[in-house]
């Protein structure tokens, strides 16, 4: 099990365990985590699971695919680093401890 925190906007807290395996957006999802929509049920077909993933995490969460990147053009307005889609992080057990944060435009 890995402890992931999901910070929305306005700075309420999701501390929530997940089993490795499943994605970081089915996590929130199943446990109605509120800013993670997940419309396309992580298909890379909306970008509404978009999380920031803080400075010290982007390397043990890896690196986003081409798919990835194309659907995050869509927020190329948005300057915040860390920029991922929560669909395409799995957990696994080295993100025990992770947080992450939510945009604004998703809460």
């Amino acid at each position: 099990m890995a402890k992931v925190t999901y910070i929305e906007a306005n700075g309420e807290r999701h501390e929530i365990e997940l089993q490795p395996g499943i994605s970081l957006m089915r996590g929130a999802v199943d446990n109605s985590v509120p800013g993670i929509l997940g419309e396309c049920g992580g298909q890379l077909a909306c970008g509404t699971c978009l999380v920031y993933i803080d400075a010290g995490w982007r390397q043990t969460t890896g690196e986003s695919s081409d798919m990835e990147e194309a659907m995050l053009e869509l927020h190329a307005g948005d300057p915040t680093p860390g920029k991922r889609l929560s669909c395409q992080i799995k957990v696994t057990d080295e993100l025990d401890g992770l947080v992450v944060h939510m945009p604004v435009s998703q809460g």
